[in-house]
């Protein structure tokens, strides 16, 4: 843990998960809010999307809206959706779950319009990418932020505003034609029970407009490797419960342990969320002898507590094991990567679900190898070629060799595929 001074205002920088427990969970009531983000929050998004918000009224009627749909109970009631939309393992699956969740709807392909708008506007993965910038240039030394008085000017002298009204004209207008869309629906009788059905009924009691209805219902977007040896022990798993007769599904979750613990080891050894949102402090607090005032931003450094030696021996190494050979409730309920506290993400037991069920329907028919070059040696991505994206990363572009497993895999895969396609075409 270090601090630092952005203007007047102290930032911490934790580096360890446990620190980020104690503070950011144990203590979420006055660590839940947010610093002040004139470009990410007040311009871009006109104070309406929920990850930016401050602990507020606002804050929690948004995350009310969000619990309704992605709650533990309500996660139970996608899998069969999930387990369709993972029959068919191409970019788009993560979209179109989410689509679904939201909207009634799912994106079938790539050419879907609704996933073309996507890229036209600062949403769904867009968004990110546009959070990022925005977010860290509020916190730029020197940034607007550090000059408040120019939101005072009259509004056509605010040069710097005019490319982030120029963003959010266009994210509401793709939310609102979404909303629309479902409302329409719902008017003929053809909407499928969702969270904007949901919404859209409970309007008046949660007392919000149409704006804050159609951004709250974009939130699920906004949302959105030694490993040899550790495929092998998985392929034994899946070959041990599922057999090579059927697809894996969610049944089989509780039989797959060394699964489970692949995931939660991908997802630390190479974490896709470098950087927690920074959470603001409402009120003054001691941690370990040392004031922390009212006002401090923090800034949980998600990479390194992924690294940290204490919490995982030998942590450059790639160790499925580590989590199954552990009593550490920590290590058992893994969810360092969704957040922390109050703040934590809505949609991690939908996300939980998906991560299950997409990588037991890849590794269950394939295996994956490097590629090799032209003298048949073997071809290693570079780990430290990451792509940034908004909040996440990625891993820059790389050639691998995918092969099926086992003679009849085309064959189960096709049919299963066609069969999905059929009992989804209800949600077109």
């Amino acid at each position: 843990m270090f601090s630092l001074m952005r203007g007047a205002t102290p930032v911490i920088v934790i580096n360890k998960a446990q620190i980020a427990w104690d503070l950011l969970q144990k203590r979420s009531e006055i660590y839940s809010s947010r610093p002040r983000l004139i470009i990410a929050h007040e311009l871009l998004s006109r104070g309406l999307r929920g990850l930016t918000m401050p602990y507020t009224k606002q804050w929690r009627t948004w995350r009310k809206i969000q619990n309704t749909g992605l709650n533990v109970r309500a996660a139970l009631a996608y899998r069969e959706h999930q387990t369709l939309e993972a029959t068919n393992i191409h970019s788009r699956f993560a979209t179109s779950v989410a689509f679904s969740i939201a909207y009634g709807q799912r994106t079938a392909t790539l050419e879907d319009e609704k996933y073309r708008k996507n890229g036209e506007a600062p949403c769904f993965d867009c968004m990110f990418t546009w959070f990022r910038h925005t977010t860290f240039a509020d916190m730029t030394p020197g940034a607007l932020l550090q000059y408040p008085w120019l939101m005072y000017l009259p509004r056509f002298m605010q040069w710097f505003r005019f490319k982030w009204d120029e963003g959010y004209g266009k994210a509401e207008k793709l939310y609102m034609e979404l909303l629309k869309d479902v409302e329409d629906r719902l008017k003929t009788g053809t909407a499928k029970e969702c969270m904007a059905t949901r919404s859209l009924r409970d309007q008046e009691a949660l007392g919000i407009s149409d704006v804050q209805l159609a951004f709250a219902m974009a939130a699920p977007f906004a949302a959105g490797i030694d490993t040899a040896n550790a495929m092998r022990g998985v392929h034994e798993e899946l070959d041990r419960v599922v057999g090579r007769n059927r697809l894996p599904t969610f049944d089989d979750q509780a039989s797959l342990p060394y699964l489970d613990a692949f995931v939660k080891e991908l997802n630390r050894w190479q974490t896709i969320t470098p950087i927690g949102v920074p959470h603001a402090l409402t009120a003054d607090d001691v941690y370990q002898g040392h004031f922390v005032p009212k006002g401090t931003i923090i800034v949980p450094n998600i990479y390194t507590m992924m690294k940290d030696e204490e919490m995982f021996p030998d942590a450059m190494r790639f160790s499925p094991e580590r989590f199954l050979k552990t009593d550490d409730p920590r290590m058992l309920d893994f969810t360092l990567s969704f957040g922390f506290g109050r703040r934590i993400c809505p949609g991690m037991h939908v996300a939980l679900q998906s991560l299950y069920i997409f990588f037991a329907r890849f590794m269950w028919p394939f295996t994956v190898k490097p590629a090799q070059d032209e003298t048949g040696a073997t071809v290693l991505p570079d780990m430290n070629n990451q792509v940034a994206s908004g909040l996440t990363r990625k891993p820059a572009p790389f050639k691998c060799v995918i092969q099926p497993r086992f003679p009849d895999v085309a064959g189960m895969i096709h049919k299963e595929a066609a069969e999905a396609d059929e009992t989804l075409k209800a949600w077109d």
